[in-house]
């Protein structure tokens, strides 16, 4: 009996990316699309995910589907997660990649700066995860849920603490589902990439030494060059667990 290539693997199999109109997101999602699969991008601004839809869609050759989300919102993440389910007969991959940054000293944030971080970062992977969970579990080909955490979350980055914090809850928030999810038929990876330029956020006014990081934001496809690596990176096989600090990716 012959076997199937390992790279032949994601054919056919459904997947949905949240964050995924720009930087590491459009990337993973591109690249999904490139290895077979049915992918859906979500994001909250329409215009920035019709631009990365049809960057990904010339870089690849294949057609991706669009949902307008913005991941605070439980109810809307419930529908755009109902909807990829429906539209290919099931969810196999789910990443849950959508973020925001702000680069300013502790002094200088903006009110809100800590809650808006952990209202999408930490709030939207968790609207996410237990929205997917149930089509993850009817996976036939075994549901993998992938969290995008960072080194960030790993060690607290001067300048960068809402973001470090809501990573770092994020990071727990993967452990866990791995640990309660062990023997069901999904798997679920927490991913911890170095820091890269996304232009989340503007640098604090005044403050011309932060201007690099949001010099590479705007535009989608040319922020994410710095990010290309990160989409290509391994991750486990479903329902082998990943330990929540190993930096990886979906793609095997």
């Amino acid at each position: 009996m012959t076997s199937t290539p390992r790279r032949s693997e994601l054919t056919g199999l459904s997947a949905l990316v949240t964050g995924g109109s720009r930087s590491l997101g459009l990337l993973l999602s591109a690249r999904l699309a490139q290895r077979g699969c049915l992918v859906t991008m979500a994001a909250r601004d329409a215009d920035e995910l019709r631009r990365g839809a049809a960057w990904a869609e010339e870089r690849t050759g294949k057609k991706f589907s669009t949902a307008v989300c913005d991941v605070r919102d439980r109810q809307a993440v419930a529908s755009v997660v109902q909807q990829a389910d429906d539209r290919h007969g099931g969810l196999d991959i789910v990443v849950a990649n959508a973020g925001v940054i702000q680069v300013a000293p502790v002094a200088s944030l903006r009110a809100g700066a800590f809650e808006d971080a952990m209202d999408t970062i930490f709030g939207g992977a968790v609207n996410t995860a237990m929205a997917a969970l149930p089509s993850l579990r009817a996976s036939e080909a075994g549901g993998r849920l992938c969290l995008i955490g960072s080194v960030g979350g790993l060690l607290a980055v001067p300048h960068l603490l809402p973001y470090s914090c809501a990573k770092a809850a994020l990071g727990t928030l993967g452990e866990g589902l791995r640990a309660e999810t062990a023997g069901d038929n999904l798997s679920v990876t927490t991913v911890h990439p170095g820091l890269m330029r996304t232009g989340s956020d503007p640098p604090p006014p005044g403050r011309r030494r932060y201007a690099g990081w949001a010099a590479a934001s705007t535009t989608g496809p040319r922020a994410a060059t710095t990010s290309r690596s990160r989409a290509r990176r391994p991750a486990p096989e479903p329902g082998r667990g990943a330990n929540p600090a190993t930096e990886g990716a979906l793609m095997r």
